[in-house]
C-alpha cells in the first residue's frame, strides 16, 4: 500500500525510513552516502531532511515501510512547473514485488496534482535503478562521468534523466 505522509507524521516514521536507508547503502546502491554509514545516520539524515520535502511518499502495512520516494517542487517563478524526483529506496526484503514501479508511478501522480508536468532525477550510471527508470518510460538527459561515489567509495558516473508528464 502506498501512502503519503503528512508532515508531522513524517518524523514519527523517521526510524522505519532509517532503517530503508541504511539496508539500501548496506547493499551498495549510490544514494548520497558511503561506508562507514549506521541507522544512526540514516535517522540524522531523515530527521533533517523528511520535513521539507514536499511529498514524501512510503509502501508498506501498517508501521513496517518498505520502500519510499518523494519529491522536491522547483521554486523558481520559470520552473515551477518542475520537480525532481528524490530517494527512490526499496529495503531489499521487499525487493522484486513491483514497490519501485508503484512508488514512481504514484510520485508521478502527486507531481501532476500538484501542477508539475516536467520531472527530473539523477541516479547512478549502470545499476538497476537505472534500468527501471528506462521501462518507466524516463529519458536519459545526459551522463556526467565521475560525478559519484558508491558507498565503497568507488567514483561513478550519473545519468541525469527526465520525464514529461
Amino acid at each position: 500500500m502506498i501512502r503519503k505522509l503528512s508532515v508531522d507524521s513524517r518524523l514519527v516514521a523517521v526510524g522505519a525510513l532509517a532503517e530503508v536507508l541504511a539496508d539500501c547503502v548496506e547493499g551498495g546502491a549510490s544514494v548520497g552516502f558511503v561506508h562507514p554509514f549506521s541507522v544512526s545516520d540514516a535517522e540524522a539524515y531523515w530527521r533533517r531532511a523528511a520535513p521539507g520535502m514536499d511529498v514524501l511518499l512510503i509502501a508498506g502495512d501498517g508501521d513496517s515501510i518498505d520502500g519510499t520516494v518523494s519529491l522536491r517542487f522547483a521554486e523558481f517563478p520559470n520552473a515551477l512547473h518542475r520537480a525532481e524526483v528524490l530517494k527512490l529506496l526499496i529495503h531489499r526484503r521487499a525487493r522484486g514485488r513491483g514497490l519501485a514501479t508503484a512508488l514512481m508511478k504514484a510520485v508521478e501522480t502527486e507531481a501532476a496534482a500538484a501542477g508539475r508536468s516536467t520531472l527530473v532525477l539523477d541516479t547512478a550510471t549502470g545499476t538497476d535503478a537505472e534500468r527501471l527508470y528506462l521501462q518507466l518510460g524516463w529519458e536519459v538527459s545526459g551522463v556526467v562521468p565521475r560525478y559519484c561515489l558508491m558507498p565503497d567509495g568507488t567514483p561513478n558516473s550519473t545519468t541525469v534523466m527526465h520525464r514529461l508528464l
